[in-house]
């Protein structure tokens, strides 16, 4: 048998992979593994496919025989790739069945630790007579001699590092991703070796192509149990570029989506289906209906990449239901992940290198939340409550979409190509609609400005709006109520109120099937500018640009950029390969909207961006013409400007007297002026 399959895999080899084979030889060592196809040893022989699956060991090991004829001496190991469906097992699913077979494990990389190198042939010296004894080393634990072959006697062996035969290993974890995956999803540890060690990143989604084996697990005195742990001895890596591939989209499934995106009430039915419990808030659930479908990302030619990721945040009155529709969207969202920014520090958002078990005492690189929602959306709740250290983490990861991570030795770029969601609340407890909205979040400016569109919650009472509030809370509960009785099997009872209800907390496309639409327009539909569509852009950018006045700058280019991502995001969500007006109209009407509700100076009334990310022009102007008050009165005065000089003179200008007051206190807050004397003000600068 043993015979047999040297044969076969000689033969295989010969008639399958002999131009990749020359190609190797010719580029040895920069590639040193020859990658076989699954299918193509199955298309040669079924029984050399089926002893592959259920006896790897021994396959590995003749395929790997009949290589070596090929190579010249070269040290060139043989891998196999695209395993059937069958046996791509998820790591819930593992059993003891599966022990010493070759599977397909899909999943996350999670953590990695450094490469180390692994003995594989270790050279020996006897003490005695200097004799030079080769052990293969195969089991995991080192290998050596007791008693000299050559000289017949007990000695002591010494190591010959340079003559010994290395290899690298790498341990990984791979976490299990993709649609029924519980809140603690499992986890298996891989072994890689050789030049497949090294080459993969925490955030990677991969299959892994190996041999399942199992460990003795010692309890906790150290001694050895019946109960065994699993592990994968890796044979290969398949680097899934497109990370949605992991929601299958069966033939009904695609029917299904082509025919709700013909719908004439599209967005409607959409933004219907985002959070149902939760009454109104149209604007805001459309705007997260744009952010799960999302702009397309555009690498140019001179290596500048530009996201295509719509950020959002929500800011507001305790009890607006802001977490709530956090906590949706990371359910309905492809790769959606839900975390909080008071339990999470910059580490546990971006990326760390800790020594824990894992890496058994070596350093390991473990992903954080944003590298881990790559490609999908990460939803942190409760941002303000980060550290400015932690929060300053954040910048590199929101606009250029990747982490940089440089400790313990381990330098590495991870990807953080998420759309992230954001919920605060004010510094005060509720949004003052009068002040500017920097000041009122607990983050800085350059984090804010990184966010397309902000949404402030405020809890005011409306009489309509209440009653119709109230009416949409009491009918959720009736329609858990009555859920609840389905499940208990009330039916009579059911019957009774049933008869003219309405499910108000019914979505109007399915959970799962919203999910699917969303990675089915990500993978399949790439939008592109219509003439038509670019001009509308352009002239709606031009005209709020035209009306700044005074200093104020209304829309910035990044607001432009949001403006594009939410127009590609609105075709994507049509199936539509083509950006037009009407999604132009789409993006500008949520900007107009946000700008309208954040972007407004309370006190000229104008649009002004710096009121959301610094001091709006009219607040500038203000402390640029007191402090030139202060200072001029000081150059009278050797005690410095009188408090009540200085009121007088602003006043008189058209400054009101509370605001001069309070623009003394920002001043001295922000170092400009101090106060040598209770009511007397000298400028910094005049010290």
């Amino acid at each position: 048998m043993i015979e047999a399959l040297y044969d076969e895999w000689t033969n295989f080899l010969r008639q399958y992979y002999k131009t990749q084979m020359d190609e190797i030889l010719l580029t040895y060592p920069l590639k040193k593994s020859l990658l076989v196809d699954y299918w193509d040893v199955d298309r040669y022989s079924e029984d050399l496919a089926e002893a592959l699956l259920f006896s790897p060991k021994e396959s590995f090991v003749e395929a790997q025989k009949a290589l070596d004829t090929f190579m010249e001496g070269k040290d060139v190991t043989i891998r196999v790739k695209n395993l059937t469906k069958t046996y791509r097992i998820r790591i819930t699913e593992l059993r003891s069945g599966n022990l010493n077979r070759l599977v397909a494990i899909e999943g996350l990389v999670k953590k990695v630790t450094e490469v180390r190198p692994i003995l594989k042939v270790g050279v020996y010296r006897c003490s005695n007579c200097g004799e030079e004894v080769y052990i293969e080393q195969d089991t995991g634990h080192l290998q050596e001699p007791v008693i000299c072959q050559s000289c017949g006697k007990r000695a002591k062996f010494s190591l010959v590092v340079e003559k010994s035969l290395f290899s690298d290993t790498q341990k990984i974890e791979i976490q299990e991703m993709g649609e029924g995956v519980s809140s603690e999803p499992a986890r298996l540890s891989a072994y890689a070796e050789g030049d497949i060690a090294g080459v993969l990143n925490p955030g990677d989604h991969i299959i892994a192509n190996g041999i399942l084996r199992g460990s003795v697990r010692l309890d906790e005195k150290r001694a050895k149990t019946t109960v065994f742990d699993k592990y994968l001895e890796a044979n290969s890596f398949e680097l899934q570029e497109e990370k949605l591939e992991e929601i299958e989209i069966t033939d009904e499934d695609e029917r299904r989506i082509i025919e709700i995106s013909k719908s004439d009430d599209l967005i409607s039915d959409i933004i219907a289906s985002i959070s149902p419990t939760i009454y109104g808030l149209d604007m805001e659930k459309k705007a997260l209906a744009l952010q799960l479908f999302g702009g397309l990302q555009k690498e140019m030619e001179d290596g500048t990449r530009i996201r295509g990721d719509i950020h959002v945040l929500f800011v507001g009155d305790p009890g607006t239901a802001k977490s709530q529709l956090l906590r949706y969207v990371a359910q309905i969202a492809p790769r959606g992940m839900y975390t909080s920014g008071k339990g999470s520090s910059a580490a546990g958002l971006t990326a760390t290198v800790v020594k824990d078990a894992f890496g058994e005492g070596r350093w390991t690189l473990e992903a954080g939340v944003l590298v881990l929602a790559d490609r999908g959306v990460a939803c942190i709740d409760e941002i303000d409550k980060m550290t400015p250290q932690d929060a300053s983490a954040m910048h590199q990861a929101m606009e250029q979409q990747e982490v940089s991570i440089a400790k313990a030795g381990i330098s590495a770029t991870l990807q953080t190509r998420c759309s992230i969601l954001g919920a605060a609340n004010p510094q005060y407890g509720r949004f003052d609609p009068y002040k500017p909205t920097g000041e009122q979040i607990n983050l800085s400016p350059a984090l804010l400005s990184r966010f397309d569109l902000i949404f402030p919650f405020t809890d005011t009472p409306d009489k309509d709006r209440d009653r119709k509030l109230a009416e949409h809370i009491a009918k959720v509960h009736f329609s858990g109520e009555l859920k609840e009785l389905r499940k208990r099997r009330r039916d009579v009872i059911v019957r009774e109120y049933i008869e003219g209800s309405e499910d108000v907390a019914k979505p109007a496309i399915e959970p799962t099937l919203l999910k699917k639409y969303v990675a089915y327009a990500k993978m399949r539909i790439v939008p592109v500018l219509t003439p038509a569509a670019m001009d509308r852009l352009v002239s709606y950018y031009a005209a709020l640009r035209r009306s700044g006045e005074g200093g104020a700058i209304p829309v910035t280019a990044r607001q432009f950029e949001a403006m594009i991502r939410l127009a590609e995001a609105s075709a994507r969500m049509r199936l539509s390969n083509f950006i037009e007006e009407k999604d132009c109209e789409t993006a500008t009407g949520i900007m107009d909207y946000c700008l309208k509700k954040i972007g407004t100076d309370a006190e000229t009334g104008r649009l002004d961006i710096d009121t959301v990310i610094g001091k709006p022009a009219s607040q500038r102007n203000r402390m640029s013409r007191v402090m030139e008050i202060v200072r001029e009165l000081e150059v009278t005065d050797d005690r410095g400007a009188e408090e009540g000089e200085i009121i007088r003179m602003a006043v008189s200008e058209g400054i009101p007297e509370a605001q001069v007051t309070d623009t003394l206190r920002k001043l001295k807050a922000e170092g400009m002026i101090y106060e040598p004397k209770a009511g007397r003000f000298r400028s910094i600068k005049n010290r």
